[in-house]
């Protein structure tokens, strides 16, 4: 199924890259918002700045967003040392083709990791990449339909 991802964690902090990077991935494209941070926060938790920053070392990384918002981005953007794009429109895979092209970095050496099956996941598998679905970095404090829709998706990508 296209929606199954690769690899299903429950949190960001969960994945292996040791192993990741054994599989010859040298990218690694995230999802922003309910990924990286609470959504529309603006603001990454200390932890994902610490995960960032080690990972810089071994991979190429950017931050590839369905988020239209420039001064967000730009927000985002003056917090983190790697790339950040808005308004991909996943699960379209352009703006995800665009950054790898600009770093000489190939679909098959490429991880994308992400909260939602049908936009990173998806993204990701037409993209040609290994995928990583992780829950919300905020599942605890999320509303209740939230929550209910997570729930319904993740039940449809098990079938």
């Amino acid at each position: 199924m296209i929606l199954k991802p690769d690899y299903n964690v429950e949190s960001l902090f969960d994945i292996d890259f040791k192993e990741i990077k054994s599989l010859g991935i040298n990218a690694v494209l995230f999802d922003l918002d309910s990924t990286l941070m609470p959504s529309k926060s603006g603001e990454f938790p200390s932890k994902v700045i610490e995960l960032i920053n080690s990972l810089k070392q071994n991979f190429v990384l950017a931050i590839i967003s369905n988020n239209k918002k420039k001064d967000y981005i730009a927000k985002v953007q003056s917090l983190i040392d790697i790339t950040v794009v808005g308004n991909a429109n996943k699960p379209s895979s352009k703006a995800m083709n665009l950054f790898l092209k600009s770093v000489n970095m190939k679909p098959e050496e490429t991880v994308v990791i992400g909260d939602r099956p049908l936009t990173d996941i998806l993204a990701g598998k037409i993209l040609g990449a290994k995928t990583i679905l992780v829950d919300s970095i905020t599942k605890d404090t999320e509303n209740r339909l939230t929550r209910f829709v997570r729930k319904l998706e993740r039940i449809v990508i098990k079938k």
